[in-house]
This record gives C-alpha cells, sequence and structure tokens, in this order.
C-alpha cells in the first residue's frame, strides 16, 4: 500500500511547481515542436542560393574561390563543406554554432550566390524562445530552472497518480463520461504517463546547452577523461612546415579518397602550423570520423573514430541529436508527438485545476501536520539537488521559507 501521507505531501509541490512552471512548460512544448522543422526551413533557404542553373564544364579552382569566399567575410573561412553535386555552389564557412556564416561561391562563374547564417531565418527567434526565452542569460537560467522541476513534476507525479484503485486499467483509460473535472484530470495523468519516460530522456538531452548544469557536465567529461580525446579537434597537433603547402584542391581529392559517409566538412589550417581537419557528420553516430592531415605533404597525421570517444560524450552526443530528432523519420515523428502529448497534459493540468478550484482560494493539497519527511525521500531530494543546482537551490529557499513559517506560528 501507498504512504499516504507522503502521498500528500508530494501531491502538494508537484501541485505547487506545476502551477508555476505551468506558462513555461507549455512555450517550451509548443517551440519545441515547431524547431523540429528547423532543418526543412533552412535547406529551403539554402537550396534557393545554393542552386546552379546553367553547368558548364570548367570550374574555378577552390583556392580562386576561396578568396572571394574570404573577401565576403570580416573572418577567414574555416571550413569548406564537400557535396560533390555539380548543380551546387561551393560553401565557405566561418565561426561556428550560432555565430556560424556561410558564403556560397557559384563553382564555374566564381560568383557569389548568396550569405547564410542559422540568424537569417524565422527559426532563430524559436530557438532563442525555446532556449532562453528571448531573455538572454536570464531567461537561459529560467529555461533550466523550469527542466530541473520538470524532472521532479514526473518523477512525482508517477507515485502520485500510480493507479491504486482503479486498478491496471487506469493507465489505459479515459474517463470522458465522468465530468470535466475527471476528464481533464485523467488526460493530464494518461497522457503524462505514457510520456514520463520518453519525456525524461528529452530532458536530459536538452541539459548539456544549459548554463550550470551544461558546465558541471563538462567538468565531469574533463575530470574523468570521457569527453573527446584532446587530439580530436586538433590541439596538440602540428603540420611540419615546408616550402609550399598543398592546395585546397589536393587535399579535397584526399578526402574524396576517405570514402566518409553523410555530411562532409573540410576544416582549413587557421596558422602555418596547423593541420587540414576531416570530418564527417552522420547517423548513426558510430560512423563519424576525425582525420588529420600535414597541410604541406598531405599525410595522415591523426585519425578519430568513434571509438577514441568518451562514455560521457557518446551519451551527449547521442541525447542531443535524440533531443532534435535526427535519427531520422521514427525520431522525429517520436519528438513531435512527444511535444504535443507534453502541450495536451499541460493544458489538460490547467483545465484540471480551474475545474477543483474552489472560489477565493488556491486549493493547494493540504498535508497532515504528523507527517514528516523520511530519510529516502531526503536523500533523493539531496541527489537531484546536486544533479541539478538550480532545483538545488530553490529547495533551501523553500525549506528556509517552511522553517520560518513554522517558527512564526510558534512564536505566536
Amino acid at each position: 500500500m501507498k504512504n499516504r501521507k507522503l502521498n500528500q505531501w508530494l501531491w502538494k509541490w508537484h501541485f505547487i511547481a506545476g502551477l508555476i512552471s505551468l506558462p513555461f512548460v507549455l512555450v517550451l512544448a509548443i517551440t519545441g515542436a515547431i524547431y523540429l522543422f528547423k532543418p526543412d526551413v533552412e535547406k529551403d533557404a539554402i537550396a534557393k542560393i545554393q542552386h546552379i542553373k546553367q553547368i558548364q564544364e570548367k570550374t574555378v579552382s577552390y583556392e580562386k574561390q576561396f578568396a572571394i569566399a574570404q573577401g565576403q567575410l570580416k573572418k577567414k573561412p574555416n571550413a569548406l563543406i564537400l557535396h560533390n553535386d555539380a548543380t551546387k555552389s561551393t560553401e565557405f564557412v566561418s565561426g561556428r554554432f550560432s555565430h556560424k556564416k556561410s558564403v556560397f561561391v557559384n563553382q564555374y562563374s566564381g560568383e557569389v550566390s548568396g550569405k547564410f547564417s542559422p540568424k537569417s531565418t524565422w527559426m532563430h527567434t524559436v530557438r532563442k524562445l525555446h532556449g532562453e526565452l528571448l531573455a538572454g542569460k536570464v531567461g537561459t537560467k529560467i529555461v533550466e530552472f523550469i527542466a530541473s522541476w520538470m524532472v521532479v513534476l514526473i518523477l512525482t507525479g508517477l507515485y502520485i497518480w500510480w493507479p491504486f484503485t482503479t486498478g491496471i486499467k487506469g493507465v489505459f483509460t479515459i474517463r470522458f463520461k465522468d465530468g470535466k473535472r475527471t476528464l481533464f484530470r485523467d488526460l493530464h495523468a494518461v497522457t503524462g504517463f505514457w510520456i514520463s519516460i520518453l519525456l525524461l530522456i528529452v530532458l536530459a538531452g536538452g541539459f548539456p546547452w544549459t548554463d550550470v548544469f551544461g558546465s558541471n557536465f563538462k567538468w565531469m567529461q574533463k575530470v574523468t577523461n570521457t569527453g573527446y580525446p584532446k587530439t580530436w579537434s586538433g590541439r596538440g597537433l602540428t603540420s611540419t612546415p615546408k616550402d609550399k603547402a598543398i592546395t585546397i584542391e589536393e587535399m579535397v581529392v584526399i578526402t574524396n579518397q576517405q570514402n566518409l559517409k553523410g555530411l562532409i566538412t573540410l576544416g582549413l589550417p587557421k596558422s602555418p602550423k596547423s593541420t587540414f581537419s576531416v570530418s564527417n557528420k552522420t547517423f548513426p553516430l558510430d560512423a563519424q570520423q576525425m582525420l588529420h592531415f600535414d597541410q604541406y605533404s598531405g599525410k595522415l597525421i591523426k585519425k578519430h573514430t568513434w571509438s577514441d570517444v568518451g562514455f560521457l560524450m557518446k551519451s551527449r552526443m547521442w541525447l542531443m541529436a535524440f533531443h532534435q530528432g535526427e535519427f531520422g523519420g521514427w525520431n522525429w515523428w517520436l519528438m513531435f508527438g512527444i511535444a504535443i502529448g507534453l502541450t495536451i497534459m499541460t493544458i489538460a493540468g490547467l483545465f484540471s485545476y480551474v475545474y477543483r478550484k474552489a472560489k477565493g482560494s488556491w486549493s493547494v493539497p493540504k498535508v497532515s501536520k504528523q507527517f514528516t519527511v523520511g530519510k529516502v525521500v531526503i536523500f533523493l531530494l539531496v541527489v537531484l539537488a546536486i544533479i541539478f543546482p538550480l532545483f538545488g537551490i530553490s529547495l533551501v529557499l523553500i525549506t528556509l521559507y517552511e522553517y520560518y513559517k513554522k517558527r512564526k506560528k510558534l512564536t505566536l
């Protein structure tokens, strides 16, 4: 049998936390569903810029294309995207992530067909809303705080709702004929049950982007040596300087000989001693490689495969890819379904509250005065507080507030 007093205590804090986080969760769910369309939106925007109407016999050398692209960017291009497609312009990239900018050069005429950056489409606004609520660093912290409490909401929700009166059929049953309050309660609880485990995985895929948890996770990778190898990015690797470096043209030939799968990026040397770096983005992840070549001889200096990547980094990359629906159609539709399910669950939770709320009261669930939190619950809360520091800070504040209230009652 359940501990009813514990159930009421968890129900109280599930209720309060849910009420506070509800509007934020709704924003995250809706923007998350929209953001899944980002690859399609960007692909269409790039296709309009990159498509070449007239194919010719002769092409402009990569060296000349690089010089043209460099003239269009504030910073020197650091990479070249290889596609081996006669109908596409050559893409030169400067910067990384949201600061990345691409210039497209017609491989036949040498003309610049256009520029693109992740900020070029309306999806950038959706991303900012999803990741930081359009509020910069403060917004990022709020999103991390809400995500931390979502983990607690899911765990407490499972304990509170686990059917002990209606039996196992409660997992499958939504009571449509027992009134609106029961209907919305069931929609909230049943939907929540079926997406709970997947939602925890989705949240795990989002946390590496956060400020506090993300920084701690990177520190853990470094301490345990379970991230990328130090030489993955070329750090510590050097080319042996000679009179003349090989051309980009020659390096492209060497890259094509590697027979890599997926989207291939040729990283260009940053200095006379750095290397050419070849990487491929593909799924499954274990097909990804990183190769470094001497910029003067074209000789392979270091080859990294997925087996060289540490456990925590592998987990992180898998969860982040899953979070973004990058493993194919099944992953995309699953993520879209989770986002829709979370939206339904959140709205149903709100309506359930509205129909149970008494006039002139917040209708916060009451807890027996005789109840004291057990050691197991305290231990679990401490563990969660360590894993999710922002949740931990809020927990300390709540504890101090509760202690202050008790002291105040005693003095009265």
